[in-house]
């Protein structure tokens, strides 16, 4: 799989998807009450030094290191959007990175570098790279135990997506990047990108309950650990938070000796064009503006900023920014396709409102595509969205879709969408999707609810609808949301490309 012979592209994601950790495995750690811990730092710093470099090589990236719950993905878009624009006219910064996760169509997107997504052979190389030093430092120091409690080695290599971020530090380096802006995966505490010791600055986004079995069940528990990428020395920056998750915030940001500054909506936004025109994105922007304004200080401390008038760079990366599969809006013939990931009840409720604003003065039915996969408590997140569509004073969905994250009919999964860590039997079985469709049955008796295995049998279903429901000057207003992978693989299959 990794042997010399095979080092293209593919091979390099059946090798990163081999790092996945089966469902099996992931249970049974679930089951024991395993969780990320200190301990998943220590093994990242070892990581690090494996493949040649320390945590204060890290500075040299000039990190801007965001964490949240919903919005960090769009706050760091924003970020290395300004960055961006300044590229063009400034001296700083010469190269600029970007790591998000998930990916929507190819693992590749995770790395970009100056706003584009790496190559298939840049990604190869320096993931092979990353592979073969790992591998020989083993070799040549043996196994480590780092985790007492388990008494176990630790892994050759690490798990996907602490793979992904060292390989992405690696590239980084390699490719001569002097900023580089961080999303984090899960938390921030005990995530694998909160090695850096120093960033540029620190951003929280909007946070709510998401991954709690990892992070708690509470707002105070999940901001603790979000809290964890504040720095000594570094500027940090967040948004209005519910009070329960500014008091622990704040509370850690004084442990830390840390200046937490909480954000308004930046008044200079007047008159800028944020996509969608929407608070939370508002928020989002403001909080772009601060993370990109500590940024261009850092790379240049003669830089000028004007504190009353946002400069154009600002505002053309606010209003050019682009982050696919949010808020997307794609025609199809007589289907209107609102495309939008949200995971958590709160963004899903966000999602509805926004599509229910698309939908203002259209005629013709409404149809619904949605999964989460592997998360029991997302079938209680949809009487949120009939509750939504509702105050909105729009009717509810006529046709829903629930189906699976497999892409195609025929084929299955992209290689890039391989996902060992949901049950196989229950995705085969469409259980969760059974779940869903019986929910929402009981919430709306008049809906036409399906049940399908594959997001191509879903599109095609509502094509379909398309086809033979709609009345002239009708048209279909479909909304595809919840999971990252689903609306990946939708937009996948509507613009038939491979990646963005």
């Amino acid at each position: 799989m990794a042997s010399q012979a095979g080092r293209s592209y593919n091979d390099a994601i059946d090798a990163l998807n081999s790092l996945q950790t089966p469902y099996a495995i992931v249970e049974a750690r679930r089951k024991a009450g395993i969780r990320p811990d200190a301990a998943s730092i220590a093994e990242m710093q070892v990581y690090l030094r494996r493949i040649g470099y320390t945590p204060s090589d890290l500075e040299r990236l000039n990190i801007v290191h965001v964490a949240g719950t919903k919005g960090k993905g769009s706050t760091c878009a924003f970020v290395a959007s300004i960055l961006s624009q300044y590229q063009k006219t400034y001296p700083v910064p010469a190269k600029l990175g970007l790591f998000t996760s998930p990916h929507l169509i190819a693992v590749r997107e995770r790395i970009k570098v100056n706003g584009d997504s790496v190559s298939e052979e840049l990604f190869a190389r320096y993931f092979f790279e990353v592979w073969d030093k790992l591998g020989e430092a083993e070799e040549r120091e043996g196994q480590k135990v780092v985790d007492q409690r388990l008494d176990i080695p630790m892994p050759t290599r690490p798990v996907y997506s602490r793979y992904l971020t060292l390989m992405s530090y690696h590239l980084f380096f390699q490719e001569g990047i002097d900023c580089a802006v961080y999303e984090t995966g899960i938390g921030g505490e005990f995530d694998a990108t909160n090695i850096v010791e120093n960033p540029v600055a620190s951003g929280i986004s909007t946070l709510g309950i998401d991954h709690v079995f990892a992070l708690g069940n509470t707002i105070d528990k999940i901001a603790w650990h979000k809290a964890g990428i504040m720095k000594t020395g570094s500027p940090a920056f967040t948004i209005e938070q519910l009070p329960e998750a500014t008091e622990i915030l704040q509370k850690r940001a004084k442990q830390k000796g840390v200046a937490l500054k909480i954000l308004d909506v930046d008044p200079r936004l007047e008159g800028v064009k944020i996509r969608p025109d929407a608070l939370f994105q508002k928020k989002n922007a403001s909080l772009g503006i601060a993370l990109a304004e500590a940024a261009l200080r850092k790379l240049d401390p003669n830089i000028s900023l004007d504190p009353s008038r946002l400069p154009q760079q600002f505002v053309d990366g606010l209003e050019q920014v682009v982050w696919r599969g949010r808020c997307e809006v794609k025609a199809e013939g007589p289907i209107i396709w609102h495309i939008d990931g949200a995971h958590t009840v709160d963004s899903l409720k966000m999602a509805t409102r926004w599509f229910a604003g698309g939908c203002a003065q259209k005629t013709g039915p409404k149809a619904l595509i949605f999964n989460q996969q592997g998360r029991e408590e997302a079938v209680h997140f949809l009487g949120g969205m009939l509750s939504t569509l509702k105050a909105q004073g729009q009717g509810p969905f006529e046709h829903v879709v629930f189906c699976t994250n497999v892409t195609y009919a025929e084929t299955g999964y992209k290689r890039d969408f391989v996902n060992y860590q949901y049950d196989p039997a229950a995705v085969k079985a469409l259980t969760a999707q059974r779940a869903f469709a019986d929910k929402w049955s009981s919430l709306d008796p008049s809906a036409k609810v399906v049940v399908l295995p594959t997001i191509e049998d879903a599109i095609n279903h509502v094509r379909e609808v398309g086809k033979t429901s709609v009345g002239q000057e009708e048209t279909v207003q479909a909304l595809i949301t919840g999971s990252l992978h689903l609306v990946g693989g939708a937009l996948s299959i509507l613009e038939g490309v491979d990646a963005f």
